[in-house]
């Protein structure tokens, strides 16, 4: 470890940090993300004028409630998005709206970071609906609560929507101008589709009601542990209604939960028959 170092910072003291994380998120952090640790935490010993990594994990581990933990995991989580990522789950998901018969149509967005995969996800309703109002009710959660808030503002820097078509952005955003120049907010159509909430999926219950046509649960399983994971994707698929789909990452591969969950093209899922048969009975 180097010593240029503002504050005492030792691997027993990244040891502890991984393991800390681990409890509370379920994030498994490798030998690589020692320096990160190291440049994201300094800023919360700086705040609280801390000199000691070791003195800052201590009152964590001695104040099991503190407001400084949620401070913590939103300093480690890594929050890396853009609007309709992985563009082929959002031309699934018209489709699947266009062919559902049941209203409203239910989406859970269990990793929604800053709120550009639930602002596509409204985007795409719309433009699949044909109607500024659709039958679609999306919910976005994310463990961070500093990204929640930006999300809920849906202001952006105007930069982020390089890759959108020009009719995309005439129709869902308002261009700000004099203190606001150069950055954008999705409008209000597009707001009120989306609650926002904080969900920790490691927490053994989920303030989640009924079940979904559709979760996307993108690039966050690569963060846990298998273990972890089964029982996530098992949580996942009791609220997955019966032809449901759940749409993972581009790095994501659910062949461990064959016998829960068959592939409906590229890297989006359905249950199987034995899990709609055991997890209708629950």
């Amino acid at each position: 470890m180097q010593n240029d170092h503002e504050f005492s910072y030792s691997k027993t003291d990244f040891a502890k940090v991984v393991e800390l994380i681990y409890q509370r998120a379920g994030i498994r952090l490798n030998e690589s993300k020692e320096q990160m640790v190291y440049s994201r935490l300094a800023r919360r010993l700086r705040a609280l004028r801390i000199n000691t990594f070791s003195g800052y994990l201590k009152s964590l581990e001695n104040d099991p409630d503190s407001p400084e933990w949620q401070q913590f995991i939103n300093a480690l989580t890594t929050n890396l998005t853009s609007f309709f990522r992985e563009a082929h789950h959002f031309e699934i998901l018209a489709s699947q709206m266009q062919s559902c018969a049941s209203r409203p149509f239910r989406i859970w967005c269990a990793a929604s970071s800053t709120g550009e995969e639930p602002y596509s996800l409204a985007m795409t309703a719309i433009e699949a609906y044909q109607m500024a109002q659709p039958p679609v009710e999306i919910i976005a959660s994310d463990l961070d609560t500093h990204v929640l808030a930006t999300a809920a503002q849906g202001v952006y820097t105007i930069d982020k929507l390089d890759k959108m078509d020009l009719e995309r952005k005439r129709g869902f955003f308002l261009k700000g101008s004099q203190a606001n120049a150069g950055k954008v907010r999705a409008k209000k159509a597009l707001r009120d589709l989306i609650e926002f909430k904080q969900i920790n999926l490691l927490d053994t219950r989920w303030p989640l009601e009924g079940r979904f046509d559709a979760i996307f649960c993108r690039n966050v399983m690569i963060y846990f542990d298998q273990p972890t994971q089964k029982v996530l994707l098992e949580k996942i698929g009791h609220l997955l209604k019966p032809d449901g789909l759940l749409y993972v990452g581009h790095s994501e591969n659910l062949h461990y939960m064959s016998e829960w969950y068959r592939s409906f093209g590229k890297t989006t899922y359905r249950l199987t028959d034995r899990a709609k048969a055991a997890w209708s009975r629950t």
